[in-house]
């Protein structure tokens, strides 16, 4: 063997190190997400809703609903012996990496539900509590659903409609639990139901933000007679820029459109540059709900 196949071999083995090592630090991470958004769920839950005597959806609703039914049993135990069988749908219809991660989130889930039980002040006014678990349940499953799993529960239907047709997870949940309260309302208190659908309103929202708004950016359509120049000082703060073709309809001048996609932070800076380089230039700016492609990730999850 010579120096040049020993470098090779090398080079080869240093490369199999660090793909290990990726795997794993991405492993735990996911890990870590699915660990720490069933924690805060769990205090939302167990430290606000149940105390509060709220409903929630899905799954987790149901759990709960028999609970109070039936206290004896453990919203926990209830909550993983019904994600049986939604665990075996996700087994057939999502990826396999998926699942792994879900099954380890619906055990850990199911076994913090069971053990902790946060103690906090009564919140008096119901809506400020539902509010209240809106937004620390909210933050816990976005967190979950930041990984590359969930908990279990309604969570793989609204993974799986995600990845079919891109529908907001949190507004799939929210859909799910509203049909779930409706029967729910049957069984346990109205009022305490009708306060739910504020924490499963204020959950939803608080999801999608966290799930999307790390991606969320501002595309510009910039139509102007200085593109060359302004194109490339867009290209120097390390976005990319594309050129249409357009002709004026009053005109009939034809000229390059500047399309680009920029963030929150940089868009005041932007459009500060394009004006001082064109006074004349007209800029159209679009919410835009997620970016995929080489420079903002591949935006796949499951």
């Amino acid at each position: 063997m010579n120096a040049g196949e020993i470098s090779m071999n090398t080079k080869g083995l240093d490369n199999k190190i660090t793909e290990l090592f990726s795997n794993g630090s991405r492993t735990l991470l996911n890990l870590g997400l699915i660990s720490l958004g069933s924690l805060i769920f769990v205090i939302g839950m167990n430290g606000i809703l149940v105390p509060h005597g709220f409903l929630s959806g899905g799954i987790v609703g149901l759990s709960i609903l028999i609970h109070y039914l039936f206290p004896v049993a453990s919203v926990g135990i209830l909550y993983f012996l019904l994600n049986i069988p939604m665990a075996i749908l996700g087994w057939l219809n999502i990826s396999r990496r998926f699942m792994l991660y879900t099954l380890f989130g619906t055990v850990f889930f199911s076994v913090v539900a069971a053990t902790y039980f946060p103690q906090f002040p009564m919140i008096q006014d119901p809506i400020l509590a539902a509010l209240s678990a809106g937004v620390i349940c909210g933050v816990g499953a976005g967190l979950i659903l930041r990984s590359l799993g969930s908990a279990g529960g309604s969570d793989i239907i609204a993974v799986y409609l995600f990845n079919k047709y891109g529908l907001g997870i949190g507004t799939v949940t929210f859909g799910i639990s509203a049909a779930i309260l409706l029967t729910g309302a049957y069984f346990h208190d109205l009022h305490m139901t009708l306060y739910s659908l504020i924490y499963l309103f204020t959950q939803g929202k608080i999801t999608d933000a966290i799930m999307i708004g790390f991606n969320q950016r501002k595309t510009l359509m910039i139509i102007t007679d200085q593109a060359e120049t302004i194109a490339q000082k867009i290209l120097q703060r390390g976005r990319s820029a594309t050129f249409l073709k357009g002709v004026g309809a009053y005109s009939g001048k034809e000229r390059k459109i500047i399309y680009t996609v920029t963030n929150f932070l940089e868009l005041p800076q932007i459009k500060e540059f394009i004006f001082k380089q064109d006074p004349d230039a007209f800029v159209v700016v679009y919410e835009t709900l997620e970016v995929l492609g080489k420079s903002y990730g591949t935006g796949r999850m499951f």
